[in-house]
């Protein structure tokens, strides 16, 4: 016996004649609604394409991109953008002022930086023992370039350095000091022992409550008075170390916050599987830690970087002070917007790509958790 079906008869899919909308539909319904809507929706449209109109003519089409005689008066007339000081300054911007035959370790010395920040971004690295040895690797050989004394290369003291490749090293210094320093705070202020807890505690927010800028300048003035000759080392490095505790003061923060996030079961678990406190720590707690904590990490770091930009206030020579040294002189004075429009790129490239990258990572480890 044989079935007979009617296809009319089946219940049909309650979205079998769904059609999505398409791009007009929503516009309309997004931003001309009613009549009121609609005229607000075009007079933003049309202030918005009328700036962005001035800004290519000014940044693009009368703008002057080069200066043959390396002067500027071929910017004096125009109404658009001087970008001829950037094609005639951007050494000191990029390099401060390094010794202008040199200038090449100071170029090699940011590429491995840079280098070395972005291998760090590899899976492959993100063991321990990888990770520590690429940072240490870099940070060594970027320090070498940049002072010189060996494989005859000539001695350039850091009051020389400067530039974006200063900012770049106070950064990577800043981070690889004081990333060891956050996981060691927020270890001790949950110590099981009351008195280390609340002697980090009082660390932790006294260092909080200073302004960075108070710390730097302690670090460059007050230090050399307190302390012996001996103990005093150079300027730079004290302030990278004042730099550094800022930052592991806010990052031991959210570290201790991505450890408290972890169900305690899973410590539980790990003791009683008979792993000791720091094979917990290691290879159950920080992982996930870090993994919970990094949307906040991923923002600490940009604002790290951002904030370097406060050394030019206690003398160094940094890609913002280079910024004002480049259209200081009266050649260029009129150029400073252009300048500081290029100094601003730098640093959207920078705070950038840190973002994308940790958007990647929160994507790729919600993906394992799967």
């Amino acid at each position: 016996m044989t079935a007979v079906f009617d296809v009319n008869t089946h219940p049909q899919p309650l979205n079998a004649g769904f059609q999505p909308d398409g791009l007009g539909a929503r516009l309309r319904r997004r931003y001309f609604r009613t009549p009121g809507n609609a005229m607000i929706s075009l007079a933003g449209m049309a202030a918005l394409l009328y700036l962005v109109y001035y800004a290519l003519d000014w940044a693009v089409l009368k703008a002057v991109w080069a200066s043959p005689d390396g002067t500027s008066a071929v910017c004096r007339d125009i109404a658009g953008a001087c970008w001829a000081v950037i094609q005639q300054r951007w050494r000191i911007i990029i390099f401060g002022l390094f010794p202008y035959d040199e200038q090449w370790r100071s170029m090699l010395a940011c590429i491995v930086m840079v280098a070395t920040i972005v291998l760090s971004c590899l899976p492959w690295f993100w063991k321990p023992l990888r990770l520590s040895t690429l940072w240490c690797a870099g940070f060594i050989t970027f320090y070498v370039l940049m002072r010189g004394g060996l494989l005859g290369m000539r001695v350039v003291m850091p009051a020389d350095w400067g530039g974006l490749t200063l900012t770049v090293f106070f950064y990577a210094a800043g981070v690889l000091i004081g990333m060891p320093m956050a996981v060691a705070l927020a270890l001790l202020r949950r110590s099981e022992m009351p008195l280390v807890s609340r002697m980090t505690g009082a660390l932790i927010d006294g260092v909080r409550s200073l302004p960075l800028i108070t710390i730097l300048f302690t670090a460059a003035l007050i230090f050399p008075f307190v302390l012996p000759d001996w103990l005093q080392g150079d300027k730079i490095w004290r302030v990278i170390i004042g730099f550094a505790l800022f930052f592991a003061a806010y990052q031991a923060e959210i570290i201790r916050s991505g450890i408290q996030s972890i169900p305690v079961g899973q410590e539980e678990a790990a003791k009683a599987l008979g792993l000791s406190y720091w094979h917990r720590i290691g290879r159950i707690i920080l992982p996930q830690a870090f993994r919970n904590a990094l949307p906040p990490t991923i923002n600490q770091l940009v604002i790290t970087f951002k904030e370097t930009s406060l050394i030019v206030i206690i003398g160094f020579f940094d890609i913002l002070a280079s910024g004002n040294a480049a259209y200081g002189t009266g050649e260029w004075s009129f150029a400073y917007f252009e300048v500081y429009i290029f100094v601003a790129l730098v640093y959207f490239v920078f705070v950038f790509s840190l973002s994308r990258y940790g958007a990647y990572l929160e994507r790729r480890m919600r993906f394992g958790q799967h």
